[in-house]
């Protein structure tokens, strides 16, 4: 199978960008968009053309009939055209009207059965497909809705980061939880990383500092919602730029060296990390003098028949814990994140004594 190599092949000077709108709404709507697209750095134009909504009733794509759309769209702006698929019939009406790049979103990756039947679809095409994370924060789903591709020798492959479901609000539409990604990269990094800013913010005003952040981090490409009159949009509105909006957010974005060039700048890196290095051996050593101390309370609770968790205690714990991150310039996430895991790794530990 080859490698991946898709991206390179495009031989782009900058970051891959997917643009478009959230949904093809009409004829029109679709080539005017597109015709603006061609003045920016977008190579591919995405549309939504079967939308799979969270409740009924909300408007879930125009269907096949905007396929003939894209058609045209290619063909008058040279642009890449792709689209959303969820099943066998969507596979096979994409691939009937000739559309580039097929990608499977993150409600159906979290169906493995799903992905399978959009896997043998398209064995052995040479069609790109790129696989946004599934709604749930679950590695190994992604990484597994991707080996369903690899086993039928599908060519071309890319992933989508487009953020996490969670019960908390959160200031995100969807969580970006940027190690999840990294972690992905770290165990698939022949697979194009691509980040959707759109579904992770949900409102246009903070696309522009997640882009900076997946670049930062070394995504190969964005996949932006862009509509002609995004207040209008028949779906997702408010995370929905113009394309003008775009050309000047992609003008501003920085693309990171990937290493140190001056020797200087290199000398100064090893010591500061050589400085972290010192600091982590010194971190884990007091967290196992913790966990220490908190068996000899398990051995305590063990004693008097004592119940593990003790609630209140937890509470003050993390109250204070926060409070004093405030002070340290910690934010109240970190700590609460931090603490919420040291409290875990304690109460296994006290469930050894315990039970011993």
């Amino acid at each position: 199978m080859k490698n991946n190599k898709w991206l390179e092949d495009m031989k782009l000077a900058h970051p891959l960008v997917i643009a478009g709108p959230c949904s093809a709404e009409t004829e029109e709507q679709v080539l005017e968009i597109a015709h603006e697209l061609k003045n920016t750095d977008a190579t591919i134009f995405r549309a939504g053309v079967w939308k799979p909504r969270t409740r009924p009733g909300n408007f879930e794509g125009v269907g096949a009939l905007a396929l003939p759309w894209l058609q045209r769209v290619k063909k008058e702006t040279g642009l890449l055209i792709a689209v959303e698929v969820a099943n066998r019939e969507h596979v096979k009406l994409a691939l009937k009207h000739d559309v580039d790049i097929l990608w499977i979103g993150a409600r159906t990756t979290v169906n493995p059965f799903a992905v399978q039947e959009i896997a043998d679809a398209l064995e052995n095409t040479e069609k790109i497909v790129l696989v946004k994370n599934p709604i749930n924060p679950d590695l190994e789903l992604w990484l597994g809705a991707i080996e369903r591709l690899q086993k039928v020798n599908i060519q071309n492959i890319g992933a989508i980061h487009r953020g996490f479901s969670s019960y908390q609000k959160t200031k995100y539409r969807n969580n970006p939880n940027w190690q999840i990604a990294i972690d992905f990269k770290n165990r698939m990094p022949e697979i194009p990383l691509i980040n959707d800013p759109s579904h992770i913010c949900g409102e246009r005003t903070r696309i522009f500092d997640v882009s900076q952040t997946a670049l930062d981090l070394k995504f190969d490409g964005l996949m932006i919602e862009t509509h002609c009159n995004p207040n209008k949009a028949w779906s997702d509105a408010k995370q929905q730029i113009t394309p003008t909006v775009l050309k000047e957010l992609t003008e501003k974005l920085k693309v990171r060296k990937s290493s140190f060039e001056k020797t200087s700048s290199i000398t100064k890196l090893e010591t500061l990390r050589d400085e972290i290095d010192f600091i982590d051996a010194k971190l884990l050593r007091t967290l196992a003098k913790r966990m220490e101390v908190s068996e000899q309370i398990g051995k305590e609770k063990k004693k008097q028949n004592v119940a593990i968790l003790q609630q209140n205690r937890w509470n003050d714990i993390i109250e204070k814990s926060i409070k004093n991150g405030e002070n340290l310039d910690l934010s109240n996430k970190f700590i609460n994140n931090i603490y919420r895991e040291i409290h875990q790794e304690s109460i296994k530990h006290q469930e050894k004594i315990i039970k011993k």
